[in-house]
């Protein structure tokens, strides 16, 4: 059952405007609300930015304007463990991942859950973009925010019925503009300060090709490029500076320009091919979390996401016995991924997803 006003709630500050503005909308909608900052894991030397002193500073700052406790807690082994260690090893074979998926359901959820109990707390808050709703039958759906260029569906849909049950989004309705228009209006002082794209645990603006190298040094290695024919036609640096789709930076010329279609890290083999060579409509994922909590019974007809900001192309989801699924689009597109995840819709309504399975050689 979702928290309701008078309850005790943690929110998850970051010192950024959403996360403040959530917790001001809590504390005026009657929530006794307690702020709690994550400090996680960063490469030595850096600083993770989710993190960093000045957003620290400045949580506790709107903690202290808005007269609520704030604490930081230390998750960084947690999150090493959880976030960075299967990023390393999904480099090494061969897989794009998205660690943001990993981070949002066993730290910032599961992690970040415990210890609001812990606190007393009957479910913690985020400044994240999406609606939930309960229907009648007692489940929780997860679906996009209003604003579409905002939401963050995608990156939520590995939660879970026992997640989404103690969770709330304040920012829910909102746009942006409207997020930072009310947060001056408030006067919180992290009202203006900017939104940060960066991969949080190489550090500020950090290259992660160059923390591959740093912290796992014997995975990217120099090997063959070939085409689909197996020619052999240069170098590659190694298979992590690469992506599917990719055209830029291969050094080899052709009789038309050149992308990634495959990468193999079973021979650290980067295969490549002209534009009519790339792309597919079928692929497989592993297990895919569907969030009413059961797969459904046969082809549905659904609108895929194969990355966050790309668009939702219609096709069938197919539930696969191993607990993964076939997908089915109803075009060719030139970037799906492996390591990246396939998230399904419903109109407004995310089912679920999971991870886009590597294609075979």
């Amino acid at each position: 059952m979702a928290p309701a006003p008078g309850t005790r709630i943690v929110v998850g500050m970051s010192g950024g405007v959403d996360s403040s503005l959530a917790a001001a909308l809590l504390k005026d909608q009657g929530y006794d609300v307690i702020g709690v900052m994550l400090r996680l894991w960063s490469d030595p030397g850096t600083l993770n930015r989710c993190c960093a002193p000045d957003a620290v500073v400045e949580a506790r700052q709107v903690a202290g304007q808005l007269g609520i406790p704030f604490y930081v807690m230390d998750a960084k082994e947690a999150f090493y463990e959880a976030v960075v260690e299967p990023f390393l090893k999904d480099y090494r074979e061969g897989l794009t991942p998205n660690p943001c998926l990993r981070c949002n359901l066993l730290i910032r959820w599961k992690f970040l859950l415990a210890r609001a109990k812990a606190l007393g707390a009957e479910g913690i808050a985020t400044g994240h973009y999406a609606r939930i709703q309960k229907i009648p039958n007692g489940e929780v759906q997860l679906l996009r925010n209003h604003d579409t260029e905002k939401d963050q569906s995608y990156f939520l849909h590995v939660l879970t019925q026992q997640e989404l049950q103690r969770t709330l989004f304040p920012l829910a309705e909102l746009t942006k503009t409207q997020v930072r228009q009310l947060a001056g209006e408030l006067g919180l002082s992290a009202a203006d300060r900017p939104d940060s794209q960066d991969l949080c645990f190489v550090g500020q603006g950090g290259d992660y090709r160059e923390f591959l190298r740093r912290e796992d040094p014997g995975s990217q290695l120099p090997g063959p490029i070939q085409d689909l024919e197996g020619n052999k036609l240069g170098e590659h640096s190694g298979l992590a500076d690469f992506t599917i789709g990719q055209r830029k930076g291969l050094g080899i010329s052709g009789k038309e320009p050149y992308y990634v279609v495959q990468k193999d890290p079973d021979r650290n083999t980067l295969v490549i091919g002209f534009k009519d060579q790339l792309g597919r409509s079928e692929f497989a994922t592993r297990t895919v979390n569907w969030i009413s909590g059961k797969a459904p019974d046969r082809s549905t007809r659904v609108q895929i996401k194969i990355r966050y900001q790309s668009r939702p192309v219609p096709g069938w989801v197919t539930p696969l016995d191993d607990g993964g699924a076939g997908v089915q689009l109803d075009e060719v597109l030139p970037d799906i991924t492996p390591g990246q995840a396939a998230v399904f819709y419903q109109d407004d309504l995310c089912l679920g997803g999971g991870i886009i399975r590597p294609e075979k050689l």
